[in-house]
């Protein structure tokens, strides 16, 4: 196989793992149902190497597991959620530490232009360019720090992440208040201010992580009415 077809590949791979991810948290497929590689290959009308790398990318993430007679779903459930949330807490509260000790003035100009891409997302009311320029905000942290190993965790996270965050902005029916939360961990990090950046960003993870579950909980519900 040759690069621009394995390169293909790795697209379509990455294709199908996003929408399998965007179906699994957000239960439209439900914990238990079993994945099977040739339905799966029909239905994104791709063949099955590229499923295969789907349902390994989505096993190392948590939301799926191979047992003796395939790949089911294990979605996301409370437990799940805690975990994700500290171990992000964790991951993110380095990586902004290790980012203030860094960065100069200079480096945070991508930041601040995060945070207005979120304000004008909040004016139209975008929950996904929201999403977007949120999850690009938090992941300059990982990119100042110049901790490889930090960064290579969230990557491998990114993507779950990515789909949590387009269902819980979702909920919030006015944008404006995260966006000038933003704006607050900003300033606070270009200040030097240690304390009330971790603070804001750990207040701002806790309100993520309630939202997902008021969100997991709601799809629950319809699931089973």
């Amino acid at each position: 196989m040759d690069n621009l077809a394995i390169k293909r590949e790795d697209s379509l791979g990455e294709r199908v793992a996003h929408e399998l991810r965007v179906q699994v948290i957000s239960g439209r497929l439900r914990p238990g149902t079993h994945l099977v590689e040739g339905q799966l290959a029909e239905r994104f009308d791709v063949s099955r190497g590229p499923v295969r790398d789907a349902l390994r990318r989505l096993e190392a993430e948590g939301l799926v597991a191979s047992q003796r007679r395939g790949v089911y779903v294990t979605g996301l459930g409370a437990e799940d959620v805690e975990e994700l949330y500290t171990l992000r807490d964790s991951l993110e509260s380095l990586a902004l530490t290790l980012a203030m000790d860094k960065a100069s003035d200079a480096d945070w100009a991508h930041s601040q232009a995060c945070v207005e891409r979120m304000r004008q997302a909040a004016d139209r009311s975008d929950a996904r360019l929201f999403a977007e320029a949120d999850l690009d905000f938090h992941s300059r942290f990982y990119e100042l720090s110049g901790h490889r190993r930090l960064i290579a965790v969230w990557e491998q996270y990114r993507p779950t992440f990515a789909v949590v965050l387009d269902i819980t902005n979702a909920q919030d029916l006015d944008l404006h208040s995260p966006a000038e939360n933003h704006a607050t961990l900003l300033d606070a990090a270009r200040k030097g201010d240690r304390e009330l950046a971790l603070a804001t960003l750990r207040a701002h993870l806790i309100g993520a992580r309630d939202r997902l579950r008021s969100a997991l909980r709601d799809s629950k519900a319809r699931a089973e009415g």
